[in-house]
């Protein structure tokens, strides 16, 4: 796992390309969430994570644009639970590639 990406690199792997694979990052680790193009591509139920760093989101169960980001503070316990539930789905479903610069 040696890729580091920008926030703004990690943009480019939002699934508008199709000849590109689709990363979400989670607490700083990328993932390519290819296999789940259905959920994370243009048009999916998840796509508004797609190409982005989705932590607080996931934490929170927020589809809002404004949660989409890795920023973690004034989480509360239980929502941190979700974001490590969320992590645990990720890390057996899709390969880690890289870390957020």
């Amino acid at each position: 796992m040696s890729t580091e990406l920008t926030a703004a690199q990690l943009r480019a792997y939002d699934g508008s390309d199709a000849s590109k694979p689709i990363y979400v990052a989670i607490r700083g680790k990328v993932y390519d969430v290819s296999a789940g193009r259905g959920f994370y591509g243009p048009g999916g139920d998840y796509a508004i994570f797609a190409g982005r760093e989705a932590s607080r989101a996931l934490a929170k169960m927020s589809k809002d644009s404004a949660d989409v980001s890795g920023d973690l503070a004034g989480l509360s316990d239980k929502e941190l639970g979700v974001l490590a539930d969320w992590e645990k789905k990720f890390l057996a479903k899709y390969p880690v590639v890289g870390r957020l610069a």
